[in-house]
């Protein structure tokens, strides 16, 4: 700890934001750098702490205390203060392998749990984290590093990704020859088309990773649905073994009349088919475009955020959250204490946006739709909403209940539901006839990760169910670990 006072002396300081109504101008990131000297202050204000909470990654009352992939954060930022970049982030990579990913999109739950945030604003872990890995690759540290020797296994991981990469990354480090099949026509999963680009830009971010990756030795098999062009059984006949990373990609449905109205899409389908025509270098192209439109979210996560976001890009006319939860308080609450994440209000970047452009946080919250309403033309043309209260049922537990004379009227050209996800599909466990639990997740031991399957493990939300970016990185480090152990004998992974 090389400033014992330094979180005293420095206040917590975040870099400066592109201007929310200048950035909404284009797809490029928001975020801006900040200088060596702010960022070195930054890493100052770790207390090196007798209770390093920060890297835990523990569950505590069902959310993330901590970092999931444990990554040894006072010893990166004591390093970061002293001016040793190059040894912070070799210190990084140890615990995580894609920080440029995690530093961007990562809601921070290492900065919930920080002992600094008991009584005084916690330390810019994350901001750091992503300063640390930028500056490896603005500094051409970050380079291909193949396994110098082969074990002659063969592995596939079946979808691309957090999970997917993770796992191929680890077992490529292990010396197995790693396959990576993905079923779009780019590898990364969620981070390629489920985020857009202003949060994680997909040339200069994703792609690049890639690319190492491949040159590392890694075989990325793009346009591979298995089932349909790919045959479920090379799995097991070709390969040594098989890891699951499909994610949980069943979206959660609105059982409303009108629901099967044109304009009412998955907040899913919005944002691919928005980065696929981003890619292509024809952004208007969008097969789902608000151009003009009232765009009206339903739900109010990070997902309903990078709506948000998009249809103000594209220009809409006007745009709105609907969140049946009610909206979180300024402050901690008694009942959800330190090192528990902080369930408080906020203002994500898309609302951030929307305050700047329509002039308040497009959030309506403890509110529910009843009936998306036809133009007449087969057409959803307004939404009609009521609110809600929340009250215990006979078995104690909590349940919305309407609040008559409350229903409005909305107008919506364009519906996107963004109400999460309820497991993977189906169909792939169905043929590997791989066992799922009552949620319809791969059923797999935690830290385990093997299925009933022998040789086929399974990580990330396709077995915890739908969770956060980091905790699908932790996940398939696990898988690949265990994998290797079952290949070898024995693992050197952590």
């Amino acid at each position: 700890m090389g400033k014992p006072t330094g979180f005293i002396e420095y206040l917590r300081e975040l870099p400066v934001d592109r201007p929310p109504l200048v950035r909404i101008g284009d797809w490029n990131e928001f975020h801006l750098h900040m200088e060596e000297k702010k960022l070195r202050n930054q890493g100052a204000r770790c207390m090196d702490c007798g209770v390093p909470f920060c890297h835990t990654g523990k569950l505590i009352s069902g959310m993330a205390a901590g970092c999931p992939v444990h990554n040894l954060i006072p010893e990166w930022n004591d390093l970061v203060y002293r001016g040793l970049w190059r040894e912070a982030l070799q210190r990084l990579h140890k615990t995580n392998n894609f920080p440029e990913f995690t530093g961007r999109v990562c809601p921070a739950p290492c900065e919930g749990s920080c002992t600094l945030g008991i009584n005084s604003p916690p330390v810019t872990i994350k901001n750091i984290e992503c300063s640390i890995i930028d500056k490896g690759w603005d500094e051409g540290w970050v380079l291909p590093e193949p396994p110098k020797v082969r074990t002659g296994k063969r592995v596939a991981v079946i979808g691309s990704g957090p999970a997917g990469l993770a796992a191929a990354a680890q077992l490529n480090k292990a010396g197995h020859w790693v396959s990576l099949f993905e079923r779009a026509d780019r590898p990364g999963g969620l981070l390629m088309y489920g985020i857009p680009n202003m949060k994680l830009d997909k040339k200069e971010v994703v792609l690049r990773r890639i690319e190492l990756m491949r040159n590392e030795g890694i075989k990325f098999i793009c346009g591979a649905n298995v089932g349909e062009n790919v045959e479920p059984e090379i799995f097991l006949k070709e390969f040594d073994a098989t890891i699951i990373c499909t994610g949980a990609t069943q979206p959660r449905d609105l059982p409303v009349e009108g629901r099967n109205l044109a304009g009412v899409h998955f907040a899913m389908e919005y944002l691919a088919g928005n980065t696929k025509a981003l890619l292509a270098g024809t952004p208007d192209a969008s097969p789902i475009h608000a151009r003009g439109k009232d765009v009206i979210i339903i739900g109010g996560g990070d997902t309903g955020t990078d709506c948000v976001g998009s249809a103000i890009r594209q220009g809409c006319k006007s745009v709105a959250q609907i969140e049946i939860l009610p909206q979180p308080p300024q402050d901690r609450q008694p009942d959800n204490p330190w090192p528990e994440w902080p369930k408080v209000y906020r203002m994500d970047y898309g609302q951030e946006e929307a305050a700047a452009k329509f002039g308040a946080d497009p959030r309506t919250y403890v509110t529910t739709v009843k009936k998306l309403v036809d133009d007449g033309g087969g057409r959803v043309k307004e939404l009609i909403t009521v609110e809600i209260r929340w009250e215990k049922n006979e078995k104690g537990a909590f349940i919305p209940k309407e609040i008559p004379g409350t229903e409005r009227s909305r107008p919506a050209q364009l519906v996107l539901l963004a109400m999460g996800f309820l497991g993977p599909e189906q169909s792939l466990l169905k043929d590997l006839k791989v066992e799922t639990d009552p949620r319809s997740n791969i059923r797999a031991e935690y830290e385990k990760y093997a299925t009933n399957i022998q040789g086929v493990f399974a990580a990330g939300d396709c077995r915890r169910g739908q969770s956060l970016v980091v905790w699908a990185i932790e996940e398939g480090r696990g898988a690949a670990r265990e994998c290797d152990r079952y290949l070898m004998g024995s693992t050197d992974l952590p």
